[in-house]
């Protein structure tokens, strides 16, 4: 299949253009620099510019390109960087896709969003069918999907991957917590019983595989796991694994003062299971929380 990627160069993308390599696949990488190798292909997202000719012919296309959410203290410029960054990807390739001629448009379009899209759920239980929640992450997931709306308008399936939190030792909500647990400074953040929808790196790239093949899913999708833990539960497994105590709960205000704005969505309760994924088969090599921290740690 030949792909063409955006946000190649980041946490997920560096693993899941390795994991489409491996399987055959033809990987083309959008770059705002200029390119390096003839598997590259210049865009300027924030201007809306992208040559046609870079998604044509491509049997896919998937979008993951977004300023981290959790690399920088969320000021106003942050903010809307976090936002822009996400829009501005999304409209560029949509509107490029939806302006080709229907023989060249690629079948389909993986577009990531978050379960930020839900915003506090508490306790409730959510799956795809529920309306976007209040709060800075929610409003931006609205805008986010929406803007993928020009391709799907032309006819192509688009799937919006609303991502939890990937599990891996080098990066993404483990990495920062590894040192704090091994120098046995660390617990659960705030009250630890908001709900941490996680998903093992692994089945996170097999569950992007999946819907990649499968015709009949479209629209949103919850990329977590089927077993949904609180903070308080899934730091307790982790000082379990690393064999550190965890009983220094790092209080909210202490959190604000280190993270700023984003220590409010490492607070967030989001309670969401996999509906569309679970209805379509997809079956995860780690479906409980001890396994899939035990491959975060180790492969």
């Amino acid at each position: 299949m030949r792909i063409l990627l955006a946000g190649a160069s980041g946490f997920l993308g560096t693993r899941l253009v390795a994991r489409l390599s491996a399987d055959g696949h033809q990987v083309t990488r959008l770059v705002r620099r200029p390119p390096r190798d003839p598997q590259e292909r210049r865009w300027d997202p924030a201007a809306g510019q992208l040559d046609p000719a870079a998604v044509a012919g491509s049997d896919a296309v998937i979008n993951l390109a977004g300023a981290g959410v959790g690399d920088k203290r969320w000021n106003g410029d942050y903010r809307r960087l976090i936002r822009t960054s996400r829009v501005d990807s999304t409209s560029t390739l949509a509107t490029t896709i939806a302006g080709l001629p229907a023989a060249d448009r690629p079948r389909v379009l993986l577009n990531s969003s978050a379960v930020g899209w839900y915003g506090n759920t508490g306790d409730r239980v959510v799956e795809e069918d529920a309306p976007a929640g209040e709060g800075f992450l929610a409003d931006v997931c609205r805008v986010w999907e929406a803007a993928t709306r020009p391709a799907e308008d032309a006819g192509v399936r688009v799937v919006r991957l609303r991502i939890g939190l990937p599990l891996h030792r080098d990066g993404g909500m483990l990495k920062p917590q590894l040192l704090p647990m091994r120098l046995g400074i660390s617990g659960p953040l705030g009250g630890g019983r908001q709900w941490w929808p996680w998903i093992s790196m692994a089945d996170w790239l097999r569950a992007v595989l999946f819907v990649l093949d499968r015709d009949d899913v479209a629209g949103p999708v919850n990329m977590v796991g089927p077993a949904p833990s609180t903070n308080a539960e899934f730091t307790r497994e982790l000082a379990r694994q690393l064999h550190r105590p965890a009983i220094m709960p790092i209080p909210a205000l202490a959190l604000k003062v280190v993270l700023g704005g984003f220590a409010h969505e490492a607070l967030t309760s989001t309670r969401v299971l996999p509906a569309v994924l679970t209805r379509a088969g997809f079956t995860y090599h780690h479906p409980d929380l001890p396994s899939a921290l035990r491959a975060a740690l180790t492969e």
